[in-house]
């Protein structure tokens, strides 16, 4: 079974979906194979207390509902090639699994909407990037965190600089010059080879680098973390002069990463990548402090899930395993606050955050006590700005 890589379009897919019940499954992975066992019994019963809820809710044969979650426990390839967590998200004509970088706790949800919230962070700059490993015979993509490692499938993107380079090398060695026709002294064609190392060979090597460039924006499109590129000197230049996406760092893992396994590569990487993230956080942190008491943040949580419904959230502050139950009503605009369990109770938590991404604002989950002041919640609006910036729909 094909796995798809979290980006925020996914998102916006499952923000977007509408149903009476939507199912939500969370549970960490192992990514060794003599754990297989226990992850599939971990899923299995899972999936069970999700059909337990649905039969409390009145869905009518709820064990045809989860059917595709069952038959997953089948596919023993997908159990075989795990990451640190798994997400699962069931509704009539949807279902999808999720393979992520990121542990989770175990969470069933069953609601009128997704929940998302345990997957903000890898949405979001507290320690999600990618690594772009280059070398003439192979080209790797990894999706990171600060603990994790996983391996990106790569369809259609040209994965070695030699294939792609060959039928030029039979051009550059057999360059063709004649005389002009006449006479019996007419002499015969010559051919005439390059060394490695020219213009010409750089702009081949420029024009592979646009091609792999061209795969990776189609499988990160909508993607805004930044990226590490791993490969000898001479490359990482000229694959940042070639790309276009724009958030690979300056600082970059020099030499052939044909010879280094994926875990130096990623403990290299999160050596370039930690003060990146830390600096982020905390420049935002210091934003929110600095405009406290002016109308451009707020920690009350009916206003700040109002204003990230509408696009005017900047920046959010929300606090992991967490939750603020109520409901948001949008014809009239209103906030409820609810008790846990209360028919149609979501978590207002997850909801702003959803929306504030949805919206092209920032998120940061964060550990309960890193929230500003302890508080529930904590937003910096776009306000005066509000009205020059893109909201999506």
């Amino acid at each position: 079974m094909q796995i798809d890589l979290f980006v925020r379009n996914d998102l916006r897919l499952l923000m977007q979906y509408q149903d009476k019940w939507l199912v939500s499954i969370f549970m960490p992975t192992h990514s060794v194979t003599t754990r297989v066992q226990e992850d599939q019994i971990r899923f299995r019963n899972l999936v069970r207390k999700a059909e337990n809820k649905l039969d409390e809710l009145g869905v009518d044969k709820p064990d045809l509902f989860l059917e595709p979650a069952y038959k997953l426990l089948d596919d023993r390839p997908f159990w075989r090639h795990q990451s640190d967590g798994l997400a699962l998200f069931v509704a009539k004509g949807l279902f999808k699994p999720y393979r992520l970088p990121r542990r989770f706790d175990e969470l069933v949800s069953v609601t009128n909407r997704f929940h998302v919230k345990p997957i903000l962070p890898l949405l979001t700059g507290d320690g999600r990037f990618y690594l772009l490993a280059l070398s003439r015979n192979q080209v790797r993509l990894f999706q990171c965190t600060k603990y994790s490692v996983s391996q990106v499938a790569l369809e259609g993107v040209p994965t070695s600089l030699d294939e792609a380079l060959k039928y030029d090398e039979v051009e550059k060695q057999l360059q063709f010059h004649t005389r002009t026709a006449g006479g019996p002294g007419r002499r015969p064609a010559m051919f005439h080879g390059h060394g490695v190392g020219t213009e010409e060979t750089k702009d081949r090597i420029l024009r592979f680098f646009q091609e792999i460039d061209k795969g990776i924006q189609n499988l990160l499109s909508d993607d805004q973390i930044p990226m590490v590129i791993a490969a000898v000197d001479y490359l990482a230049p000229i694959f940042k002069q070639a790309t276009s996406y724009p958030h690979i760092l300056e600082s970059n893992i020099s030499g052939n990463p044909e010879e280094i396994s994926p875990q130096d590569l990623h403990s290299k990487a999160v050596e370039i990548i930690t003060p990146y993230f830390e600096q982020e956080t905390k420049d935002q942190l210091a934003t929110y402090v600095e405009l406290l008491g002016t109308d451009k943040t707020s920690s009350d949580v009916e206003k700040v899930v109002r204003a990230a419904f509408h696009g005017r959230v900047e920046v959010l502050f929300v606090p992991l395993g967490t939750p603020r139950w109520g409901n948001f009503i949008p014809a009239s605009d209103k906030v409820r606050l609810l008790e846990a369990g209360a028919p149609g109770a979501i978590d207002l938590l997850d909801f702003a955050a959803a929306q504030t991404l949805l919206n092209r604002g920032a998120v940061y989950a964060l550990p309960p006590d890193e929230i500003p002041y302890n508080s529930t919640i904590a937003a910096v609006f776009r306000y005066g700005r509000a009205n020059r910036i893109r909201v999506a729909s």
